[in-house]
């Protein structure tokens, strides 16, 4: 009886640890079939995307950069297709041993390791990174061959930028390197991020960084199929992408060059303008260099030799640096007294070759003074008396106010980055230039320096080209421009950039018509007839030359006796032909010496290509004979340096 009872409840206990299995099974089914519901049913659309995901691929298609062209069609910037050998570092299988590896089949040299290296510092570990470039068939064929044995390394077909033309116009120009940290949070800034997907490059100075969005075009998308490995299969889908457009430069190419080979290697610049539209016809500045070093990323030499020659190739001197004007400001200075009323042509000044004002004496180039010196031959002897008179009578205020109306001491706004704003001197710039109180006061005597170009007047070429221009277009200013249209491939729709006049500056024509004629007057007999004498063409200009450094009283100026860098500058603003001016030059070369000198002869030779059609055989030469033009001169005043 017992073993019966005992075995009914050994049976009762089996019964309910089944029920209590089942109950749990059942429970687990229940969780189990709730999940797959969750999974396949609720689910469904998101868990479907997440694994055609991992089946499907969008690769961004980059666009054509656009290309750039002077104004006769000479290719200035292209593209053109090539092949890369590019690793993907985290699907390696050993970074170092696959390099070693591939350069067994390809060539791999050092400054291809270096270069890697650095890229990879910037690079994310699952990026594609370069380690060769522009891949010949033959080696192409070799890495087809052995693929299989290195994972993580593909070839692929690139588009590579290039600058047909090497050095020139390269500050103009630009050139586009790899995108940075500093880029990159540019292109966020601009809201740009999804169109600079995949994308490697970006304009960094020049048209290729203020056209930067214009040149790049819209990305495009391919939707792709891969397999385990992560290879594509096939192309399911393709958004195509949007070319760049296509940039038409007012610069003429043939110009460019004549105006870049007449500087023959000396440091300077040189600014062309058409007055009557702003377009840039020309812009140099010397020395310069070769933008195709940058587009794969520079060579560390190469880069130190760049950046840190004496000469300092990079810097852009046309827009960016500035240097007192010297002479070339008095034809503005004459037309600002003529506009203000504080002379007319004919009111004339005895020059006994110096001008005392306080207890200081400002000299004149020429030892007992130029005689009886009206306005028209102030500008053609360059009488440095005449305009200290001049600038006491008109005043810093009336000065300021003239010059800046015709865009001195601001920026011109012209279409590439890194523009200096020059400056035009005035008690309000001093009042903001210094800290210390006692160097906020403006001087009186400062003015008579500022009336021969002196002091603390500092400008580029293109600030001097750009107000010329603005005179001989009788008070239209218009935007100096280096694009003339821009064009789109896929569309053909051009869009052309001819500025209307952005201001009206009140001046006379009969003011202006006299200018005109007293900077002929310099080049018919003053002291660029020299440079200009049996030229085709008719033309105005003044030279100017600029201190370097301030003489000490009584001291002489002697270009022979100092070292080079410490010799004056030389400068030359000017345009032709006189009747109707078609082209306005300014042009400076550091430690030059006389405007007639060094600046002049450019000049010339710009001249001659663009008006008569005339190449020149070699680099202007140096007019030696300018010493005769007071190459010594005793000073009184600190900033009385000016000889032209």
């Amino acid at each position: 009886m017992n073993s019966f009872q005992h075995a009914e409840q050994d049976i009762e206990r089996f019964r309910r640890r089944i029920l209590l299995s089942g109950a749990f099974v059942f429970l687990c089914f229940c969780l189990l079939f709730a999940r797959f519901f969750y999974l396949q049913v609720m689910r469904h659309e998101y868990y479907a995307t997440r694994a055609e995901s991992n089946r499907i691929s969008f690769a961004p298609v980059m666009p054509n950069r656009g290309s750039i062209v002077d104004r006769n069609g000479v290719v200035l910037a292209r593209n053109y297709a090539a092949f890369t050998l590019e690793i993907v570092p985290s699907k390696t299988n050993g970074l170092e041993e696959t390099i070693d590896g591939l350069s067994e089949i390809v060539e791999i040299q050092q400054k291809d390791r270096r270069r890697f290296k650095r890229l990879l510092e910037e690079s994310k570990n699952f990026e594609s990174i370069p380690i060769r470039t522009r891949l010949t068939d033959e080696e192409v064929a070799r890495f087809a061959a052995q693929r299989y044995r290195f994972p993580g390394v593909e070839v692929k077909a690139r588009l590579f930028r290039q600058y047909p033309e090497g050095a020139l116009a390269a500050h103009a120009i630009g050139y586009i390197s790899r995108i940075n940290a500093k880029d990159k949070e540019r292109i966020e800034a601009d809201d740009q991020e999804a169109n600079y997907k995949g994308t490697e490059h970006i304009g960094k100075i020049g048209l290729e960084a203020h056209y930067e969005y214009d040149l790049h075009g819209t990305v495009g998308y391919e939707e792709v199929e891969v397999d385990a490995g992560g290879r594509a299969v096939r192309v399911l889908s393709q958004t195509p992408p949007t070319p760049g457009n296509n940039l038409t430069l007012t610069l003429d190419a043939g110009l460019q060059r004549v105006a870049e080979q007449a500087f023959g290697g000396r440091r300077g610049s040189l600014t062309a303008i058409d007055p009557n539209n702003g377009a840039v016809l020309a812009l140099v500045s010397s020395p310069a260099f070769d933008p195709n070093l940058f587009v794969d990323g520079i060579r560390f030499d190469d880069w130190d030799e760049l950046n840190n020659h004496p000469d300092k190739p990079l810097l852009n001197r046309a827009i960016y640096s500035t240097y007192p004007p010297g002479s070339t400001f008095k034809p503005l200075m004459a037309l600002g007294a003529l506009t203000t009323g504080k002379r007319t042509t004919y009111q004339a000044i005895n020059d006994p070759g110096y001008f005392n004002f306080g207890n200081r004496r400002f000299m004149d180039d020429k030892v007992g003074g130029h005689g009886t010196v009206d306005m028209l031959k102030s500008i053609v002897v360059s009488c440095n008396t005449y305009y200290y008179v001049l600038a006491n009578d008109m005043g810093i205020d009336n000065i300021a106010r003239f010059m800046g109306d015709l865009g001195l001491g601001r920026r011109t706004e012209i279409d590439i980055p890194g523009e200096a704003k020059g400056i035009l001197p005035s008690p309000e710039w001093k009042q903001q230039r210094f800290k210390k109180r006692e160097q906020q006061k403006w001087y009186s005597g400062e003015t008579i320096s500022v009336g021969i170009g002196q002091g603390y007047n500092a400008y580029s070429t293109l600030h001097m080209a750009h107000a010329l221009a603005n005179v001989l277009s009788y008070g239209r200013v218009f935007r100096p421009h280096l694009v003339s249209s821009i064009t789109n491939p896929s569309s053909g729709e051009v869009r052309l950039v001819e500025p209307q006049p952005i201001r009206q500056v009140a001046l006379k024509r009969e003011h202006v018509d006299f200018i005109k004629r007293a900077m002929a007057g310099v080049v018919q007999s003053g002291t660029g007839a020299r440079a200009f004498a049996g030229a085709a063409y008719t033309s105005g200009g003044k030279t100017g030359t600029a201190q370097v450094f301030s003489l000490k009283s009584g001291q002489k100026y002697v270009a022979g006796q100092l070292r080079e860098r410490l010799r004056d500058h030389s400068w030359y603003v000017a345009f032709a032909p006189v009747e109707e001016p078609k082209i306005v030059v300014a042009v400076m070369v550091e430690n030059g010496g006389f405007g007639a000198q060094s600046a002049a002869p450019i000049a010339r030779q710009v001249f001659d290509y663009y008006l008569a059609g005339q190449p020149p055989s070699g680099p202007a030469a140096e007019d030696e004979s300018g010493e005769d033009e007071g190459a010594e001169h005793d000073l009184v005043e600190e900033h009385a340096h000016e000889m032209d």
